[in-house]
């Protein structure tokens, strides 16, 4: 079964899943995501929501698949399918505690995949709400190392906006709050120092330092990262591209 498929059998078929404990569910749903089975966690975490809609875990940990899942789908159609979603559950989160820090970055983590497929003007309104999320997070929790990430990609990309498009973020905002690579990688380090097995980070932040006309310091994120083992599906796409910038950049 698809993972796209499975993703629209929950939705028309429900019944295709069993009522089970919640407790149980969120046990076996961890243990999918450990085995980097994101459509199998996807779909127990779901069947949690059908027995308990507000049930905070699972509707975070439902927009995170989602935007995960749908990053790595072809074609802007299937993407927008799971990136929409991801939205929904992360508004569903808020609704249902919106001081939780996890609620907050899946809703950044859901508008950054929006603006992957939106065009200049929607991109530029995302961007503003992307980090009013991520600093949200923080404020809620200051050792949730994933919202740093985000800020860190947010200041990454504003800040190599080009003229058109800050011209456009003047017309919708008066301009967009300020964004440097300095605090790209402000931000990325901090990400790294909470949580120094999450793979990404270290490819953002050598994209980051290469971009600062650090290559030794992003060659040795590089490195790095090739040694440290797969923690979650994307991972093994995530050291792809590692490769393949090493060739370029040594």
């Amino acid at each position: 079964m698809t993972r796209l498929l499975s993703f629209i059998l929950f939705f028309v078929f429900p019944s295709y899943l069993f009522s089970q404990d919640v407790n149980q569910l969120l046990k076996e749903a961890a243990q999918q995501e450990t085995a980097m089975h994101e459509n199998e966690a996807f779909l127990k975490y779901a069947e949690i929501l059908r027995q308990e809609p507000s049930n905070l875990i699972s509707l975070c940990k439902c927009s995170e698949l989602s935007s995960r899942i749908g990053a790595r789908q072809s074609g802007k159609e299937k993407m927008e399918v799971y990136f929409i979603a991801a939205r929904n559950y992360a508004s569903a989160a808020l609704r249902s505690n919106p001081n939780s820090s996890d609620a907050n970055f899946v809703m950044a983590l859901a508008l950054g995949r929006l603006s992957l497929i939106a065009g200049t003007r929607e991109r530029i309104i995302l961007a503003r709400n992307i980090k009013l999320y991520a600093e949200a997070s923080i404020r809620l929790d200051p050792s949730n190392f994933k919202p740093y990430h985000v800020l860190g990609k947010w200041n990454f990309e504003v800040s190599d906006l080009n003229l058109a498009e800050r011209s456009i973020a003047k017309i919708i905002y008066g301009g967009l709050p300020s964004a440097s690579l300095k605090q790209s990688i402000y931000y990325f380090e901090k990400s790294r120092s909470l949580n120094p097995a999450f793979l990404l980070n270290y490819l953002e932040l050598a994209r980051a330092y290469h971009r600062n006309d650090e290559n030794d310091r992003a060659l040795s994120l590089l490195r790095n990262l090739l040694t440290l083992p797969n923690m979650i599906y994307d991972d093994t796409r995530v050291k792809v591209t590692a490769r393949q910038l090493l060739k370029e950049w040594q």
